[in-house]
Parts: structure tokens; sequence; C-alpha cells
């Protein structure tokens, strides 16, 4: 008798180990007695993961996403550039030779003594940031010694005049960018441009990549790996075939696509949650594409207007500068509208495991409800950061005191009004069409799940009670 009172103590602990999906379909949950309230228990304790869709729903999203992928890598071998192509420096902006150079002394000196006009070797306005017209020389000036660095020359040494109402003054020990102009006469042939900001910004860069990696750990690895492969997708890829020649808002659509296949699934994984963001993004880009080519006709904007652009222009008269202009729109909105796709999917999957019951039209209620907060802070983020950028210009014209209808309509304001509203469209589209997706497709799955999940409870809880008895 003894024996037979012991054997139950050895078998019972086994219904209660029921960690994980696999678990609460396979073995039924052991602490529910044939009873329904076994089935509900198991989802309160559902830490992972949401469970993968059906192999149906899998199917379906591959058909679509597969040909997508494998035309976006037929983009990148057709429209790979052999490289950026070569020509014949204009010495104009940053079209110019530059050296790394040294400030090693710096004295002051009568303004009057050396001539200090505003057009001296301090002609160059990208370091005075004020006007190359003549100026009365008054008071006293900095007389600066700079050697260079780095190239040819490295070691030979040149005087910097610097007056006293330039905006960027020089100070001994300065780390500086000296260009180099090789047909000008040899005491003119270096000047100062700019300031070397190398270790500064290398340190902001180490700041940000140890502030993610401490916050997102693992993710946050993931996030700066994707974000070097999407600079090097810029770099080696979009702008070189742009300068090659190639249709800058083809090229913007490849590379576009690319960098959103590569940072969503690296960041997110291969799964059927981050294949319904892709599916997001991909449609709202679409929709920034043709909202952005449609207005920017029929607004009649060249994308030609500064002075950037014009050298742009001048230097590669073939490049389609309206459409650089969209493939700038595209690419700018990607960013934003990752966030907004994975947000709004992570949302609904969530409310589905929360309340595994609740049909893609209450999925679908919940989840825009958040999207409407989403929306109104991102699209308030991008207006103010394109707001921001264009500040400068936004000033000249309140110093004019221009009206508000001839400010909105001249070319450079109306380029980041149409930038502004075609990419924050997009954004506010991403939101109803993601939600959407991510209600159907994870809906989809709950007749099946509940169906498959109750199955196997009173098998297993009435061969459990016969090795009671």
């Amino acid at each position: 008798m003894p024996p037979t009172q012991h054997l139950p103590s050895h078998p019972s602990p086994e219904p209660p180990h029921h960690h994980g999906p696999d678990d609460r379909h396979s073995r039924g949950d052991g602490h529910g007695h044939g009873s329904g309230g076994g089935h509900g228990h198991s989802h309160s304790h559902s830490h992972g993961p949401a469970a993968p869709v059906s192999r149906h729903l899998r199917k379906v999203i591959a058909a679509i996403l597969i040909p997508f992928t494998v035309a976006v890598i037929v983009g990148l071998v057709v429209l790979w550039p052999g490289g950026i192509p070569s020509h014949k420096r204009s010495g104009v902006g940053f079209d110019q030779q530059t050296q790394q150079a040294t400030v090693t002394t710096v004295v002051a000196v009568d303004c009057k003594s050396v001539n200090a006009s505003g057009g001296g070797p301090m002609g160059d306005t990208s370091l005075t940031g004020g006007s190359s017209a003549p100026q009365t020389p008054s008071g006293t000036c900095k007389k600066a010694t700079v050697r260079v660095d780095t190239g040819k020359d490295k070691g030979r040494t040149f005087t910097e005049i610097v007056q006293p109402d330039q905006s960027r003054q020089l100070h001994q020990g300065e780390k500086v960018v000296a260009a180099y102009e090789p047909s000008a006469p040899k005491e003119l042939q270096y000047s100062v441009t700019d300031v070397d900001r190398t270790f500064p910004m290398a340190l902001l860069a180490g700041i940000f990549a140890v502030a993610v990696v401490v916050v997102g750990r693992m993710r946050g690895v993931m996030a700066l790996v994707a974000l070097a492969v999407s600079f090097l997708l810029l770099s080696l890829f979009i702008l070189p075939a742009i300068l090659d020649g190639s249709n800058p808002l083809l090229v913007a659509v490849v590379g576009a696509s690319a960098i959103m296949l590569i940072a969503l699934y690296m960041c997110h994984g291969l799964s059927a949650r981050t294949s319904v963001a892709v599916l997001g993004t991909l449609v709202s880009l679409s929709l920034i594409g043709l909202l952005g080519s449609e207005f920017i006709g029929w607004a009649a904007l060249t994308g030609n207007t500064d002075d950037s652009t014009g050298l742009i222009h001048g230097l590669y008269p073939h490049i389609d500068m309206s459409g650089l202009l969209l493939a700038g729109v595209i690419i700018g909105s990607l960013g934003v509208l990752d966030d907004v796709t994975v947000t709004q999917t992570s949302a609904v999957w969530e409310l589905h495991e929360a309340n595994p019951t609740m049909g893609w039209r209450g999925l679908y209620r919940a989840g825009i409800r958040i999207g409407r907060d989403h929306i109104a802070s991102v699209v308030n983020t991008l207006v103010l950061a394109y707001a921001g950028a264009a500040l400068p210009l936004l000033l000249l014209f309140s110093i004019a005191q221009s009206s508000v209808v001839s400010v909105a309509g001249s070319e450079l304001v109306a380029e980041e009004i149409v930038r502004t509203l075609v990419g924050s469209i997009g954004l506010v589209a991403s939101v109803p069409v993601t939600t959407v997706l991510a209600a159907i497709v994870v809906s989809a799955d709950r007749p099946a799940t509940l169906d498959a999940a109750p199955a196997p409870v009173p098998a297993r809880g009435g061969r459990g009670r016969r090795r009671k008895h």
C-alpha cells in the first residue's frame, strides 16, 4: 500500500511545467482539469513574443515580400555605379583640395599696417561668415601663422589675417582646415576655410553609440549595425549612382527599399510582425513618391535653389535636380516611417496578446487610438525639424517684412513646404495602413489557434486521472 501512495507524488509535478508557447498548445496546460479556465490561464502567463502566424499567412506575406526583395537586389545590381565620375575641381565651396593644418602663433597687429580689407588672405567667406566686400580697415587685427600638417607641403607655413569683426577668430594651437589652390601665386595658395571638428564630432558619436548600447543592449547594437549599413548604402550606392547619371528617383526608391529591409529585419528580427511593418512602410513610401512627383511638377520646383545645388548642377549638368529633390523627400521620410510602422505593428500584436478573442475590427479601433497620439507628435516633430533647418532663411524673410503668401510662394520656402507636407501625409497614412494590415494578419490566426489549443486538454486530463486512480 505505501508504494501505491508514493506513485502520484512523482508524476504530479509534471503538469505545472508549462513554460513557453509550445507547451501551452501541445500539453493543454495541466492546471485545468477539463475546464475552460485552463486555457485562459495559459494566456495570462504569456511573456514571450507573439505566437507565429499560420503557414498560410506566412506564404501570403512571403509571396509579396520575396518578389519585392528580389526586385530590390536586381535594382542594386543594375544601378550599382562603377564609382564617382571624375571632374576637374572648380575650387568653389566643397569642390576644392583641402589639407589639415594647425595655428602655431597668433599676434596682434594694426589692421592698416596689413591692409586688412576683407579681400586679402582671409577673403574666403566660408571662414568669416561675412561678406567679401571691401571694408574700411580699423582697430586691431590678428596675424596667424598656420602650419600645413598633411599632403605634399607638410610643414609649410602661411599667414592668415583675421579682422576684429569676423565671427570666427583663430587661436594658437587650434586645428583648422586649409584650402589649396595650385594655380594661385605661391604665397596665396593656402588659406584657412574652416575649423577641424574631427575630435568633438567623433566624441559625440561615441557618446551616442554608448547611450544606444547601454539602453538598447543587443537591440541597440543591431540598430548601430543597421545605421552603419544604411550609411554605406548611401555613400557607396545612392550618391555615386546619382552622380553617374542614373535616375535619382529610381536610385532613391531602390536604395531606400534596401535600407528599409536591412534596418527593419536586422533590428526587429525575421518575423511576421516585422514583415507587416515592412509592408506598411512600403505602401507609405509609394504614396510619398506619388504625391511628391505630382506636387513637385505642379509647383514647378526645379530643386536648384542654393549654392550647393547650383554647384552640383554646374559640375554635373545631366543630373535631374527636381528628381534629386524628390529622392531627398523619400529618403528623408524613411527613418520616421520605420518608427511609426514598427510601433503600430507592435501595439496591435500586444493588444492581441492581451485579448486573443478580439477581432480585427476591435484590434484596429484600439490600435488607431494609439496611432492618433503618435501622429500628433511625429508630424509636429517633422515640421519643426524642417523649420529649424530653414530658420536663417525664415529670419531673412522676416527682416524683409515679406507677407506670408509671398514667403510661402518663393521656391526656397515652397520646396521645404512640399517636402514637409508630402512627408507628413505619408506618415499620417502609414498609421491606418499599418494598423489594418497588422490587425488582419494577427487576427486571421485566432480561430485556428483557439480551436487547436483546447483539443489535447481532455485527453491529457483523462489519462492523468486514470493514472491517479
